[in-house]
């Protein structure tokens, strides 16, 4: 998901999907754990995303304030 859509969804839709995320993360990081994972490198992109997310959810606090 790239900074662009994140922008044009609200404050409540990037708190949910952080929450869908963390939990894929949690089953991913699972699925690693009892060797079951094929694709590695999803990890890596589900904690860019959720930074992503947790990025622009921050930029609009900090607006909101100024």
């Amino acid at each position: 998901m790239k900074a662009k859509e994140i922008r044009e969804l609200t404050t409540t839709e990037i708190d949910q999907k952080v929450k869908e995320l963390k939990e894929e993360l949690f089953n991913l990081r699972f699925q690693l754990a009892t060797g079951q994972l094929e694709n590695t490198a999803r990890i890596k992109e589900v904690k860019k995303t959720i930074a992503r997310l947790k990025t622009v959810k921050r930029e609009r606090e900090l607006n909101i304030n100024n």
